[in-house]
């Protein structure tokens, strides 16, 4: 029997997709003033379910129950209209738009002839900003803005108005420990005036921070569904990974709780002492970065850990040839370079996994194949014709050795989870092996399994002897995976630190948190 005083009541939900059941008989209810975790990996059903609440999938089956009142919404409008706002991992910000443009968008105050009134949609857009703790100017272009604060643009813009239930799809994916303040007071304050939060989320330390209960699908069903109090992170892990997988499960709980990290015998790093670094910095400066020292050798692992907009990823746009250093002196492999373009650093051997796989790595309407041929495309084309067996050969590689689950290398982007959408941007580095590799978030937005599978393909590449580095928002991340960390504020690198000094994330934090005062 439905209780009187739910916000969302859905009863065996069902969903296919042609031949694909994604959803068996899904039952999914939210409460007045509680955050409702909705777990499980990547293609376990939580997308689908979110998008039949939302309007956007229509469902085959079962009820949806909103304020005890039964509903079919037929669009994303309807679902909004029933007090329904949706915050997804895809953005639906307008890029060329300022954030109080987006904010306001369809609701602009307009002045005579119906012009629209800019400075008062400014000062409008920043008061509920400040209001609201969010750190972003209101004028500026969503495209200058890092992804984070997109991802903070598009929660205030979901805020917006009179909700009752509010979906939050992997949230804090970009956002770095700062930012999750932001958020996590945010949902504590909506949640204070009777707002209902489903939190999707891959992280599972957040879950028995900010959940009253949590859910786990797995394979298109619901196997549990706990108040988070009465559950450990154990059992929470085996539900999300299922039976037959205990070595996953195991891994999986040791990265959530930050204790397990890449060890380095002593021979090795010394070995690495005496290499030649494949790229180092000396003194870079450009419109972003302050005078910038840094080196990578062979086989070793640099994270870049660092406050939003400290030059993290300014630093590997300049080893990737997307900025030009105008000061100082960028050595790769012992030798100066000044790389033009990107394409200059690929064909020297840089490999580079954008923060933003959707907008920078990934063209999500084309195949496997396609996708994987890309960076290589002048190697695989002679005489104007393109050498369809050799790519054939090289994404059929790539879906194997990365294990990327896809019914064939013909399969488009857009039909992969999030995991194995991330596999294939590794998977485009694959021929010829990279030098140096770039990773800007590599684990944004992909479950605890698939995470642990791209943290195996990290390692691998540094075995081979390619340099990596890696900037993250997750500390435990970078803890896990790396030999040296570098703070980062303000355009220069500060502290460095050997992963031997570092004990747990909290570390990292305190240095994080002093480089930026």
């Amino acid at each position: 029997m439905t209780e009187p005083h739910l916000l969302v009541d859905m009863q065996d939900i069902t969903v296919s997709f042609g031949v694909v059941k994604a959803l068996k008989g899904v039952s999914f209810d939210l409460r007045p003033g509680e955050v409702h975790a909705l777990l499980g990996q990547n293609g376990a059903g939580k997308s689908t379910l979110i998008k039949v609440l939302s309007g956007v999938n229509e469902r085959d089956g079962g009820s949806v129950l909103i304020h005890g009142r039964q509903t079919n919404f037929r669009s994303a409008q309807d679902s909004r209209d029933s007090g329904i706002a949706m915050v997804y991992q895809d953005l639906s910000l307008v890029p060329s738009m300022s954030v109080a443009a987006n904010l306001f968008l369809g609701r602009e105050p307009h002045g005579p002839l119906s012009f629209v009134r800019s400075k008062p949609l400014v000062e409008a857009a920043q008061a509920y900003l400040d209001e609201q703790g969010f750190p972003i100017r209101a004028s500026a272009g969503v495209a200058s803005l890092p992804f984070a604060y997109r991802q903070l643009t598009e929660i205030a813009k979901a805020l917006m108005g009179d909700i009752k239930i509010l979906v939050l799809d992997e949230p804090t994916s970009a956002l770095s420990a700062g930012e999750e303040e932001i958020l996590f007071n945010t949902v504590q304050e909506v949640t204070s005036r009777g707002v209902g939060v489903i939190y999707v989320t891959h992280r599972l330390q957040e879950v028995f921070r900010i959940s009253d209960r949590v859910t786990v699908l797995r394979d298109g069903l619901n196997v549990g569904t706990h108040n988070t109090a009465d559950i450990t992170m154990e059992k929470l892990v085996s539900e999300i990974v299922g039976p037959g997988h205990e070595r996953m499960a195991q891994a999986t709980l040791s990265i959530d709780e930050g204790d397990r990290r890449m060890v380095i015998s002593d021979e090795f790093a010394a070995a690495a002492t005496r290499r030649t670094p494949v790229i180092e910095l000396k003194g870079v400066q450009n419109g972003r970065l302050r005078g910038v020292d840094l080196q990578v050798r062979p086989g070793e692992i640099l994270g870049l850990a660092g406050m939003i907009g400290s030059g993290r990823t300014e630093i590997l746009e300049t080893m990737f040839g997307l900025r030009q250093a105008d000061q100082g002196e960028v050595l790769y492999l012992g030798k100066p370079v000044t790389w033009r373009s990107p394409r200059d650093a690929i064909t020297a051997g840089v490999a580079l996994v954008p923060e933003d796989r959707h907008l920078e790595g990934l063209v999500l309407g084309d195949t496997i194949a396609a996708n994987t041929a890309l960076p290589q495309l002048p190697h695989l084309t002679r005489a104007g014709m393109f050498n369809k067996g050799e790519a054939t050969r090289r994404a059929k590689g790539a879906v194997g050795d990365l294990n990327v689950k896809a019914p064939g290398i013909n399969t488009r982007l857009k039909n992969l989870s999030g995991g194995n959408q991330q596999k294939v941007v590794f998977g485009k580095w694959l021929v010829p092996e990279p030098k140096l590799l770039l990773l800007d978030e590599p684990t944004v937005g992909v479950d605890v399994g698939a995470r642990d599978e791209i943290y195996g393909i990290i390692r691998r590449f540094a075995q081979k002897g390619c340099a990596v580095v890696v900037v993250s928002s997750d500390l435990v991340e970078l803890e896990l995976l790396c030999d040296t960390v570098t703070v980062v504020h303000d355009g220069r690198a500060t502290t460095s630190v050997h992963i031997s000094e570092v004990e747990g994330e909290e570390r990292l934090h305190h240095l994080v948190q002093e480089s930026a005062r």
